[in-house]
């Protein structure tokens, strides 16, 4: 069914008894021709792309747990190609114009709202480095515009600019970023790809991967062995520990990051804003809740809930930025598995085993790069090469000394 104002209508008509269900729930076949374990963003759709870009509908995506139970449901839906190092700009500007024509291209309303990302800079030597930042992206064609503080404080005039540590003085802003509901995302890759007959096995937990003469023949799962040419690992968080099955152990560590989301309230904020004095982010949603994060917890865990410190640091950097935040209740918060590489940018590659690929270490921006990232993945499964936005997020960049480092932290991924 393709969803349209028609088919609205005429099942209004039907008293909505004639909607079919979005995909397809399927027994896994003996063996395919690629399999993907990972039924979230980045492995929905890399399916997708496979199907539609190259032709290969042979596919599976294994899901341990039902569509969308993973991060892709559990992040703060921001969308933005702002990046400065050549590694990740042309990338992630990839990632934004799929997002701008995702829509049509899924026959799926996901919300794509292009309201603009603000990051505001406090201090000269800040400034200076969002100038560096912004003339990066425009000479990759990308949008970028420096704000003065007149100009951030006539569109937001709530915040504290005067403040006596981290005076506000003005931001640089993508107009073209903005924020995706990240629940539709998972529904409309999964409904899109099934429809190109890709199989989307839910309840199917990988516990090993077998392999003959050096070479990935399979896996096996909760409901029995699946063969396959190829494997794709889409794992996120629990990325090394599907590496490990074969014996391959992945620069990354698990982190978790917490999420936050307000009481709703009449809107008042209507772009996305990160604080530069803290890590800390905010948007208004369709519903009127705050929806806001900070750092990750910085130790290692597979849990999806933080501590109380985090909650603590989140709610001092938002009232430090916007008083009015003080009189705000906490409604509900979650947390995600991040999967933080050695440099804090993804990795997407052909692994040492044969027929074994990997996209995984995606830190921070797994959710802004979805699009992309299942784009470019397919792309290195089907053609066995990478795509060109991704040739320097190699697997072996940590051993041969070429880090994709946007912040400039070094090898500690708890710090990225």
């Amino acid at each position: 069914m393709r969803y349209s104002a028609l088919s609205i209508l005429r099942n209004g008509f039907a008293r909505q008894l004639g909607w079919t269900s979005a995909w397809r729930f399927p027994k896994p076949k003996a063996h395919y021709d690629v399999i993907i374990v990972g039924g979230g963003g980045h492995g929905l759709a890399t399916a997708h792309y496979l199907a539609k870009e190259h032709g290969i509908t042979n596919v599976a995506v294994l899901e341990k747990g039902y569509i969308g139970s993973g991060n892709v449901g559990r992040n703060t839906t921001i969308i933005r190609s702002n990046y400065l190092l050549p590694g990740n700009n042309p990338f992630y500007e990839l990632s934004l114009k799929l997002w701008e024509g995702l829509e049509q291209d899924l026959n799926f309303n996901a919300m794509v709202s292009q309201r603009g990302v603000i990051n505001l800079f406090h201090t000269d030597a800040q400034r200076d480095a969002y100038i560096r930042r912004g003339n990066a992206m425009r000479l990759h064609g990308v949008d970028a515009e420096l704000l003065d503080r007149a100009k951030v404080q006539s569109m937001m005039p709530f915040m504290d600019f005067d403040n006596a540590r981290f005076p506000i003085k003005g931001g640089l802003m993508q107009r073209r970023g903005g924020t995706v509901r990240h629940d539709a995302v998972a529904w409309g890759y999964a409904r899109a790809a099934d429809k190109r007959g890709v199989d989307i096995i839910q309840d199917c937990e990988v516990t090993g991967i077998r392999r003959e003469n050096g070479r990935v023949v399979g896996v096996d799962t909760s409901q029995g062995f699946i063969g396959c040419n190829k494997l794709g690992l889409a794992a996120a968080g629990n990325s090394s520990r599907v590496a490990e099955m074969a014996d391959l152990k992945l620069p990354i560590e698990s982190h978790v990051l917490q999420a936050f989301v307000s009481e709703g309230l009449k809107p008042f904020l209507d772009t996305v804003v990160v604080y530069g004095a803290g890590h800390f982010y905010i948007s208004q949603s369709d519903k009127g809740g705050l929806v806001f994060g900070g750092d990750i917890d910085g130790y290692n865990s597979y849990a999806q809930r933080g501590n109380l410190a985090i909650v603590e640091h989140v709610a001092e950097a938002g009232i430090a930025m916007i008083p009015a935040l003080s009189r705000v209740r906490y409604l509900r918060s979650w947390g995600g598995v991040m999967d933080m590489s050695m440099d804090g940018s993804p990795i997407i590659d052909r692994t040492p085993i044969d027929n074994l690929y990997l996209n995984a270490g995606w830190c921070y921006g797994g959710f802004k790069a979805t699009p992309a990232s299942g784009f470019c993945f397919a792309h290195l499964l089907a053609r066995g090469e990478p795509h060109p936005t991704t040739t320097a997020m190699r697997l072996d960049r940590f051993e041969r000394g070429y880090a994709i480092d946007e912040r400039g932290y070094g090898p500690q991924p708890n710090l990225h």
